[in-house]
């Protein structure tokens, strides 16, 4: 169930009308590193968790309910920066001194309609679910796997896309009322960043994300496909960061797949991990998040929400009688 209330997260505000830094606002509006992407998947991803992992439920939807707040205050944004393209505009061009010295109603509504001719043609001054190039939003740009090693690293990682297309937009505005509400944007998108890696590490084991543990002949394997600077780094020598098995750098990877018929027969190197215990490992661990959701998933007479259960419960509750 949700509640709209009418007073914003943040106060947003505008010095001045910008229909070109509206149209890049967009970006965050309908875009596919956006806030309604963001809300969407997050929202998406917490079906999956409602029975057996219901504080991972709470935690998405919740996140997933501020960002449609934060898809609020972009739209709330690029309405006041099109301020004069809808509703009163010649009013507001005539008697008005945000549109800056000896910039005429013409020329604004042409400032505007070049800028993003939807701004006038469909609609009227307000903003659309498309990205900054007209493009429409799609539901493609939502990641749900139903598997919280694999969605909490795409959360992860769409929370970095947004704070990067944040930061990108503060250098194209010098209105300090916007940029205020971008840099609230933008933090809460580290706060979001965080909260999904403190869920992830709640999960043990998460890595390799899944439940198969990988074949360990190829686990540690670098192959140097290209010639020239042949760079080496913590990618390529020294112990790998999530299993710490010996980077093994293969300098002609042509001459090892012909020397192990295409790979097939290669042993492992660098790791004490054997095929066998890799299939141990795989039977346990499916075993134990198959019994984590089965569990808490009954297979007749579902229900998603538990009306009544308090009211049952008090009544379950033995009656105390008065001397």
């Amino acid at each position: 169930m949700f509640f709209h209330s009418k007073e914003l997260q943040f106060n947003a505000r505008v010095s001045k009308p910008d229909p070109r830094f509206a149209r890049l606002l967009l970006e965050q509006f309908g875009g596919g590193n956006g806030e309604l992407k963001a809300a969407m998947q997050y929202f998406v991803q917490a079906f999956a968790c409602h029975n057996p992992y219901p504080d991972k439920y709470d935690m998405l939807m919740d996140i997933a309910t501020e960002e449609l707040g934060h898809l609020e205050i972009v739209g709330a944004t690029i309405q006041m920066l099109l301020a004069g393209v809808n509703g009163d505009l010649k009013d507001a061009a005539e008697k008005s001194e945000v549109f800056g010295e000896g910039i005429s109603k013409d020329d604004f509504i042409h400032s505007a309609f070049s800028v993003n001719p939807q701004f006038g043609v469909l609609t009227g001054g307000g903003p659309r679910l498309t990205d900054s190039n007209g493009v429409p939003w799609q539901g493609s740009y939502v990641n749900a796997n139903s598997d919280l090693t694999v969605d909490l690293r795409s959360d992860i990682a769409a929370e970095s896309r947004a704070k990067i297309v944040y930061e990108y937009l503060m250098q194209f505005t010098d209105d300090k009322d916007v940029l205020a509400t971008l840099n609230f944007l933008m933090t809460r998108e580290v706060a979001h960043f965080q909260q999904f890696e403190a869920a992830l590490d709640t999960i043990q084991p998460n890595f390799p994300p899944g439940v198969l543990q990988s074949d360990p002949r190829y686990s540690n394997l670098y192959s140097n496909h290209s010639m020239g600077g042949d760079a080496r780094g913590p990618w390529n020598e020294g112990t790998s960061t999530g299993f710490g098995e010996e980077w093994q750098y293969v300098e002609d990877p042509l001459a090892q797949v012909r020397r192990t018929d295409g790979l097939t027969d290669l042993k492992p190197s660098g790791t004490d991990r054997t095929e066998a215990s890799v299939r141990s490992a795989d039977k346990k661990l499916g075993k134990e998040r198959s019994g984590e959701i089965r569990k808490a998933t009954p297979e007749k007479n579902l229900q998603w929400s538990s009306y009544g259960e308090e009211r049952k419960a008090e009544k379950r509750k033995p009656v105390e009688q008065e001397c």
